[in-house]
């Protein structure tokens, strides 16, 4: 049931016409009780996929915000296992995403997967994994309980987009731009042509990320993919204070709720899905 409560989400999500808002966190930012508050929280708030970031000691992938949250979750003493221990006590009723580098899984242990689904885990995002990299590891993570999901680039032909789709389950995370992640002021132009061409490369859901941090960002793909992902700009609100986190919640909701798909978005969709188009 682990991996299926992502698919579910996102099928309940469709068939009310809706979007997902998944935000990341970083297990242990600014402390342990903190991120099980906000877990709870942020489902209250209308969240529903949570990515829990495992802190590690050198996320190049990440940009300041992230990377100064993993420290100061490593410096109180957060590892893999008692993030496990998180999200077990959160009993939350939505999925949570174990967001990682290899190294802390390969490091937790071979049954480090298992443990993830028994505490309440649905899914696991590696981001430095490419399909084709390791396929040993690959296969480890593909044949566990968890949704294995998997990363695109801006940047990715179409014939690899459906290699690295065919490789993964869940959905697919969409990087909306280059480089690290951080909060923008404006979304990249090419997006929707990306969102398009993925559309044509695969059924899973879509969601997009980096980059988005307002309402607005989120009212705009909403338009285009089955959800965003906000990372940076979360934890920056968690920085401040457990009411701003909610608070910036409640208003992608919003945001992302008046979203009306576009109808070139939609006919990807059917497509994509096998159904027979409006009006054809």
């Amino acid at each position: 049931m682990t991996a299926k409560k992502l698919s579910d989400r996102f099928a309940a999500l469709e068939a009310e016409g809706r979007r997902a808002l998944i935000c990341y966190i970083t297990a242990g930012h600014p402390d342990a009780h903190t991120t099980v508050s906000v877990m709870r929280g942020l489902e209250r708030a209308g969240v529903d996929v949570i990515e829990l970031g495992i802190p590690f000691s050198d996320p190049l992938a990440d940009g300041p915000v992230i990377q100064a949250s993993s420290q100061l979750a490593l410096e109180g003493g957060m590892r893999y296992d008692r993030a496990l221990e998180l999200i077990a006590e959160a009993k939350l009723g939505i999925p949570v995403i174990i967001f990682s580098y290899l190294n802390p899984l390969l490091a937790a242990g071979p049954t480090a997967l298992e443990r993830a689904a028994n505490a309440g885990a649905s899914g696991v995002l590696v981001t430095d994994l490419p399909v084709g990299a390791d396929e040993p590891r690959e296969q480890w993570l593909a044949s566990s309980p968890l949704a294995f999901v998997r990363l695109v680039a801006p940047t990715t032909p179409d014939d690899r987009m459906a290699e690295i789709a065919r490789h993964g389950s869940g959905f697919v995370y969409l990087i909306s731009r280059l480089g690290v992640t951080g909060a923008r002021s404006d979304l990249a132009p090419e997006l929707p042509s990306t969102v398009a061409r993925l559309r044509q490369a695969t059924k899973l859901p879509i969601a997009v990320g980096f980059g988005i941090s307002r309402p607005e960002h989120a009212r705009e793909v909403g338009r285009i993919a089955d959800g965003v992902v906000v990372g940076s700009a979360m934890v920056s609100a968690i920085g401040e204070s457990e009411s701003r986190a909610f608070e910036l919640a409640r208003a992608l909701r919003a945001g992302l709720d008046e979203a009306t798909v576009a109808p070139a978005a939609q006919g990807a969709r059917d497509r994509a899905a096998g159904r027979p188009e409006l009006g054809a």
